[in-house]
């Protein structure tokens, strides 16, 4: 069955080519506003499921891949900051505490509708920083399409004490051990 990756984060699609797997890009058309009273896991995982789901019409006999990511402090939602200030904001927030990513994966049968979806945890505790740091890692990096305000795997390693979890291509949005499994279960052998 031909692989379709339902998203448009570059960052996702260059992970997905690290199982050298032949796959398609699908642009999701999915609202991505939060319900009321709705946890953040219970965010990312639907998402990563609409965003799965939403390839069927294009691609009705294929496994489609969804993904989704938030940052957060506690319940509080790091989004991805889009300019300057609500990074400085956001890095001004994550200075000092333990960030938490939550990222959602689907991988949804189109042909047959079966879903996988689990949720991967990755934690980065971040070390002080000064109103000087954060303005030369935003200057140097710019990471503002990126949740949480930093690029773990560029300059912003620099901004760390230490990382926490299994999979550590889950803290850059897409869990590749995590999906491997989910590939195998749905009869596709990665290796």
């Amino acid at each position: 069955m031909p692989l379709v990756l339902a998203s448009t984060s570059v960052f996702r699609r260059e992970l997905l080519q690290r199982l050298r797997l032949d796959f398609s890009c699908f642009a999701p058309q999915v609202d991505e506003t939060p319900l009321p009273q709705e946890s953040p896991s219970a965010l990312v995982l639907r998402l990563a499921q609409l965003k799965a789901q939403s390839a069927k019409a294009e691609y009705p006999q294929a496994l489609s891949i969804g993904s989704d990511q938030v940052a957060v402090i506690g319940e509080q939602i790091l989004g991805k900051p889009g300019r300057h200030e609500q990074a400085t904001a956001q890095l001004r927030m994550a200075s000092g505490q333990r960030v938490d990513f939550l990222t959602g994966v689907c991988l949804y049968n189109t042909a047959s509708a079966q879903l996988q979806t689990e949720l991967s945890v990755f934690s980065v505790q971040f070390r002080h920083l000064t109103d000087a740091q954060i303005a030369r890692y935003l200057h140097k990096e710019q990471p503002y399409n990126c949740a949480g305000s930093f690029k773990s795997e560029g300059f912003g390693i620099a901004l760390l004490e230490r990382m926490e979890g299994a999979d550590p291509t889950s803290l850059i949005g897409l869990p590749l051990m995590l999906l491997v499994r989910m590939l195998e279960t749905a009869g596709v052998q990665v290796i």
